[in-house]
């Protein structure tokens, strides 16, 4: 019999040890609670890696139970005992990525994912594509006909999470700050952020500018490894990786900011990414030190630039990998309570995944779904116009979710709404500005 894990890099058996099966992350966690099912919770798979550790194989039911988790980390704040499930995920992923052996149609889907996903140029292609297809109607008849309801699951949701395409909109490579400096900064402009929401990128640049950073967005980089890293494909991500840190040295920054959860999640695993690389693990550690989400480096900043009145309500959404992945939850809120007359209301179940999850909403789309709907009903619970968060991917998950209920919400960054303040735009223009959507979009 072969064992399921081989000598590189195993789920660390002390750290399945920690585990005392108490149940605290039990109601953390999104596949638990739409399932009620116990080796689709973090105890139950951690239950499952133990065996393995111990000499069982590499069975279908391991790899499915791992897959089927969101690793969105809401298990790590729960835990009492300070479980590093986080840890054991990323370990049990790569070794399940490299040695179990999926279905056909299971790899292929996973390999145009990852031919496409992580490539900002490809993006840009499939942009013009997108825009041909919205552009020219088809993206109603296809609705209207209802021949997305016999696409089947994963091809459904890759059509129905597509972003409504605004305009295209660069950041500058060198944006000088605004009155006396305070920092020297770079940017990640990142992949999806950059191609689908580019107007975040350029809000982030004015408000970091405004607020006295020189910001530096190098042409040269690429995809900072994030989906690949969070998807098991290891080495993939430490190339990404590499890259990522090279870009950003020759920039000689003070901070490195990212303002997608997921990927300043990432980067700051570079260290743990890359500690086995005599050559890079140092390097990496002292990157990973230096990055920001924009929300923490601004609150360290201290509000400086002045803010015009805003009055709306808006919900606001936590992301998995900024709250859980990155323990920055009380600074977003600080800074949109900066904005006189915004009120920042609480949506119900606040800390339970919305179904994003980088890939996880395409691989794994009923599950996704059913997560997105039920986010999507507790945020219009709140009756705010306006839902804020800091993610990309959660932004195209809820605003899918909304639109299967013919909801009107809007839905942008946390910095666009700070930047919105700034330049001291109306709060009618904001939400016209937000895509609420209108009408049903069920196909």
């Amino acid at each position: 019999m072969v064992p399921a894990f081989d000598h590189h890099d195993p789920p660390d058996p002390a750290l399945i040890k920690q585990c005392v099966h108490c149940g605290f992350c039990l109601p953390a966690c999104p596949t638990y609670v739409l399932w009620g099912q116990e080796m689709d919770s973090p105890r139950g798979r951690i239950h499952l890696l133990k065996q393995a550790s111990e000499g069982a194989p590499l069975s279908e039911a391991l790899a499915r139970h791992v897959d089927l988790c969101l690793g969105c980390l809401g298990c790590v704040t729960a835990c009492p005992s300070g479980v590093a499930y986080d840890r054991l995920l990323l370990s049990a992923r790569q070794q399940i990525e490299r040695r179990h052996e999926r279905g056909l149609g299971d790899r292929l889907f996973r390999a145009l994912l990852f031919a496409l996903l992580p490539h900002p140029r490809r993006l840009w292609a499939l942009r013009a594509v997108l825009w041909a297809y919205q552009s020219l109607g088809l993206r109603r008849a296809m609705r209207a006909s209802g021949l997305l309801r016999a696409l089947p699951p994963r091809l459904r949701a890759l059509e129905e999470l597509a972003p409504d395409l605004g305009p295209r909109e660069g950041v500058p490579e060198r944006r000088p700050a605004e009155g006396v400096p305070r920092r020297r900064v770079g940017l990640l402009t990142g992949c999806v952020q950059r191609v689908f929401f580019p107007a975040v990128n350029a809000a982030t640049v004015r408000v970091l500018a405004a607020e006295g950073c020189e910001v530096v967005a190098p042409r040269r980089q690429g995809c900072c490894g994030a989906l690949s890293l969070h998807s098991g494909r290891e080495a993939e991500a430490r190339a990404f990786a590499l890259d990522t840190i090279g870009a950003f040295e020759a920039e000689g920054v003070d901070e490195v900011v990212a303002n997608a959860a997921g990927c300043g999640s990432a980067l700051k695993e570079y260290g743990h990414l890359l500690r086995s690389d005599p050559r890079n693990a140092e390097r990496a550690r002292r990157f990973a030190s230096r990055v920001r989400d924009v929300s923490e480096l601004l609150q360290e900043l201290g509000a400086r630039a002045p803010r015009h009145p805003l009055p709306l309500a808006v919900a606001y959404h936590e992301a998995c990998h900024l709250s859980h992945g990155q323990g920055i939850r009380a600074q977003p809120r600080a800074l949109l309570r900066t904005i006189p007359g915004l009120e920042v209301r609480e949506i119900a179940e606040g800390t339970l995944c919305c179904g994003s999850a980088g890939v996880y909403n395409l691989v794994e789309p009923e599950a996704a779904r059913a997560l997105g709907d039920r986010k999507a009903e507790r945020a219009l619970a709140t009756g705010a116009p306006l839902l804020v968060t800091s993610n990309p991917g959660c932004l195209l998950q809820v605003r899918a979710a909304l639109g299967r209920r013919g909801a009107t919400m809007g839905l942008l960054h946390v910095v666009e709404v700070l930047d919105a303040s700034l330049r001291g735009i109306p709060a009618d223009r904001l939400l016209r500005e937000a895509g609420a959507l209108q009408g049903p979009r069920t196909p």
